[in-house]
């Protein structure tokens, strides 16, 4: 199993000179990825108090982080974990997808989702109803862009004249592609279409591989090679007491690798903004980046 780390991407240790330290540190300790994710509104009450939790609170863009990652590093992948497709037209993720994959040099791996915040919906200006369906024609809609110019898509929700879609991703045919999701017909929609699937920060990690068998019967039905199928563990660290898999002390937690390995995971990346004590906004960047070498090093391939 691979191991990956997620960039500060969330709350105050979300800067510029910690997302250079932990990339720059984590492409010499062997990690194979670095992980970003998407919030774009919190949903707050009467009084103005957020209605998720506080590693929502602050969240940077996806793609810049990764594009600074990129410009500080040489070899280590990049990897989003999600990027929510119906938040942006297929055009414009595929032209910014693109442009990170050129600017990488071939590192990028996409994970994307259908998003399941109303609110988000609502201020992106697009509808909630048949996410599935639309995600499906948004799919088939990137691969229309990514292939030989001159391009062209007609799909029930997307629709691309013909055109010129220049640059091209490094990687023929553009990133691959991995979906987030727990629903079954989600999880069947990754192992169809797809080249794997990410697992959510609140997924029960005593369960992927139940998860991981649905996405494989998917595959089989598409008369995919499942075999070739990714499978990341959005892996949440969090110290102190021990409550289940990848918490407690590091020792515990690297004790637990094993058993994700023996799910079927492929690659498991840490990350700590999902951490109250490191992706809060109210958390010193100071004591965030401890906590992170503290980790870097624990957790580290071949460690």
């Amino acid at each position: 199993m691979q191991m990956g780390f997620g960039l500060p991407v969330s709350g105050a240790w979300a800067t510029a000179d910690n997302i250079r330290t932990v990339a720059t540190a984590a492409e010499r300790l062997g990690y194979r990825t670095l992980w970003s994710f998407q919030r774009l509104t919190v949903p707050v009450d009467e009084a103005g108090a957020p209605q998720l939790p506080p590693a929502y609170g602050s969240v940077l863009d996806p793609l810049l982080p990764l594009a600074y990652a990129a410009a500080v590093t040489d070899r280590i992948g990049l990897g989003t974990a999600i990027v929510n497709m119906p938040y942006q037209p297929p055009a414009v993720l595929a032209k910014g997808l693109a442009s990170l994959d050129v600017l990488s040099g071939g590192r990028l791996l996409a994970g994307l989702g259908i998003g399941w915040l109303p609110d988000e919906f609502t201020a992106a200006g697009v509808p909630f109803p048949r996410r599935g369906d639309r995600a499906e024609d948004y799919l088939a809609c990137l691969a229309a862009l990514w292939a030989d110019d001159p391009v062209a898509y007609e799909g029930e929700f997307y629709t691309v004249p013909r055109s010129s879609f220049l640059p091209k991703p490094v990687q023929p045919g553009g990133p691959p592609i991995l979906l987030g999701g727990a629903a079954p017909k989600a999880l069947a929609r990754a192992g169809r279409l797809t080249s794997g699937w990410i697992s959510a920060s609140r997924a029960d990690l005593t369960a992927l591989g139940d998860s991981i068998e649905i996405v494989r019967q998917g595959a089989r039905d598409a008369g995919r090679d499942e075999s070739a199928l990714r499978f990341v563990c959005r892996g949440v660290v969090r110290g102190g007491e021990r409550t289940g898999p990848l918490t407690g002390t590091l020792d515990e937690v690297r004790a637990d690798l094993p058993g994700l390995a023996a799910q079927g995971v492929t690659e498991t990346f840490v990350d700590l903004n999902f951490d109250p004590a490191v992706g809060s906004p109210d958390v010193a960047p100071e004591t965030a980046m401890r906590r992170a070498h503290e980790v870097l090093e624990a957790l580290a391939p071949g460690a």
